[in-house]
């Protein structure tokens, strides 16, 4: 939870920065830990503002990995339909 308090602490800059090179598991884990956060109330508007935006960011970056991974499956499922058509073929 250290890492969210970090970002509320750092609200009252406006940044709420998110590695880029985070995993799928990390941004996930930490995008739980904001909504639990959120949900449990007790913040300021400005704290609030701040999660919130974490949020957002780290959904992009889950986003993005889901989307490769999607990509990397379709490219697969893809290769495997072109052989197997090939093996008909002979």
């Amino acid at each position: 939870m250290a890492k969210t308090d970090d970002v509320v602490d750092a609200a009252a800059d406006g940044v709420a920065p998110v590695d880029s090179t985070l995993g799928y598991e990390q941004a996930r884990d930490e995008l739980i830990d904001v909504v639990r956060r959120l949900e449990a109330g007790g913040t300021t508007l400005e704290e609030s503002l701040a999660l919130w935006e974490r949020g957002e960011e780290l959904a992009k970056v889950c986003r993005r990995w889901l989307d490769g991974a999607r990509a990397r499956l379709d490219a697969a499922l893809a290769e495997a339909s072109e052989g197997d058509g090939e093996a008909e073929q002979e």
